[in-house]
Parts: C-alpha cells; structure tokens; sequence
C-alpha cells in the first residue's frame, strides 16, 4: 500500500511538472519569442520547439558555468543583454553568439580562448559541445537571447558592469 501512494504521489508530481513545464512555453507569445538575428538588426521569431529545445541544450552544455545567465568563472561579465552588446565584437544576436560558441574570444574581441571556453573548435577538450550542429547553437543563442523577456534583470546577474 504504501509504495502504491508513494508511485501516485511521484506520478502526480511528475504530470504537474509537465504542465506546468508546458504551460511556459505556451504562454510565450510570438512578441516575446522574437530575438535579434543578426548585427544589421534584423529579427527571428523562435518556435514553441526551438524554444524549449534551447532551454534543454543551454542546460546541458552551459549552465554549469552561466546558471541564470551569469558567469561564474567571471562575475562581471554575464549573459544579460548590456554584457553581450558590450563585447567587442557585439554578442547580441544569434549570428554573433553562434560565431562565439565556435570560436570564443575575451571581451574585448583580442585573445582567441577555446582552450579555456567551450566551443565546437575545442569539442575535444570540451566534450559536451562535440555533438551540437548549427542548428543546436542557434536554439542555445536564442534561448540565451529569450532569458531577459522571460526573467528580466534576473538574468545574467541583473546589472552590467561594464
């Protein structure tokens, strides 16, 4: 009997996740779901799909270190919209952040760091980035784009220090 109420309990708990889950994606409208392409400004409107599927790849190969969009190997540079348009070269749009996952650089655009960041150019060291496609990186950018609509200043540490 009371591995029967116990497997209803996990059974509830797991369905209200999944609706629960769902329902956030759902909500987002396509305003919402629209990201900045690329540096001439145009724009993407992100699926329910991509959506989610970016959420998921974001948390498998980079929330280990940018958790809620900050960095924790550099707490002055995080993932909120002001640090990335800050960069040089600017890393707000799904262009540039893809170009970054391949080949990352410092800040200021001068030292080319793929054996200390995960990049497609390094999936030998960093062995999470080995099977990602463009397509991947792309859902991974938007969704690092979407996480300031969704959660505003909680995402990438709230402020700019730069």
């Amino acid at each position: 009997m009371k591995r029967l109420i116990l497997l209803v309990v996990a059974s509830l708990l797991f369905v209200f996740q999944m609706a629960v889950g769902g329902a956030t994606a759902l909500e987002l409208d396509a305003a919402t779901r629209t990201v900045k392409a690329n540096e001439a400004g145009d724009t993407v409107t992100l699926s329910l799909k991509q959506v989610a599927e970016g959420k998921k790849l974001f948390q498998f190969a980079c929330a280990q270190c940018h958790a809620g969009g900050v960095t924790k190997t550099d707490f002055n540079v995080g993932l909120g919209p002001n640090d990335l348009a800050g960069a040089t070269p600017p890393r707000d749009n799904i262009v540039a952040l893809v170009d970054y996952m391949k080949n990352p650089t410092t800040y200021d655009g001068e030292t080319e760091i793929s054996e200390l960041h995960p990049s497609t150019k390094s999936a030998d060291i960093f062995t999470e980035m080995r099977n990602l496609t463009d397509d991947d990186l792309e859902v991974i950018a938007g969704h690092i784009l979407l996480q300031p609509k969704v959660l505003g200043e909680q995402w990438g540490g709230g402020k700019s220090t730069r």
